[in-house]
């Protein structure tokens, strides 16, 4: 005759192996559909600044409004995609921002405009402003996606103290295969 505690140990056994076969099964058929799924994208990306040509030098030239804050589309083409979940990203950035309730001075990113340590307050009576943190506002919205048919369309800013100025555009797209376009810059200069 078996021991009680016997059948119980034997019966546990019989669960985990049963545990075992049917999280493996589980786990092996999770994979096959992800490595069958390969988008066929192209990798296409282009501008148009919508500002006209460039002057012999490679820059735009942006006549500001009478108002204080001046608005311009950008806009630009990628790869036409088939399916809503394969739109491209493209993320923008620019050298110039301007504080909210201060109609001023401006803030210009000297070299690299990803690098947020290199900012300079500008105004015409020379006081620094170094709190700005959180109440900055950029001159160009910072991501924007494609259309299926591949158009891109982004806002850029700029405010009326920035008249004279130089400012940096930098835009970068990035496919739903994870591939990244080669950065693209274009200098405008606001009148």
């Amino acid at each position: 005759m078996i021991p009680v505690w016997m059948k119980w140990v034997k019966e546990v056994r019989l669960w985990r192996l049963s545990l075992l076969i049917l999280f493996g099964i589980t786990f092996a058929s999770c994979t096959k559909g992800y490595d069958e799924y390969q988008p066929n994208l192209g990798h296409d990306f282009e501008l148009d600044m919508r500002l006209g040509d460039p002057d012999p030098n490679g820059y735009y030239h942006l006549q500001l409004s009478n108002e204080w804050q001046t608005l311009h589309r950008i806009s630009g083409k990628v790869s036409p995609v088939e399916n809503d979940y394969e739109l491209t990203k493209v993320y923008w950035e620019s050298s110039h921002y301007w504080l909210i309730g201060d109609t001023l001075g401006f803030i210009v990113s000297f070299n690299d405009i990803s690098n947020d340590q290199s900012y300079l307050y500008m105004t015409a009576d020379t006081t620094y402003v170094t709190w700005f943190d959180g109440f900055e506002v950029p001159t160009i919205n910072d991501m924007c996606y494609s259309t299926n048919e591949g158009e891109i369309n982004i806002m850029f800013a700029p405010v009326e103290n920035m008249k004279g100025d130089t400012v940096l555009i930098k835009a970068q797209a990035e496919f739903a295969d994870g591939y990244l376009s080669q950065i693209i810059y274009e200098s405008i200069i606001l009148h």
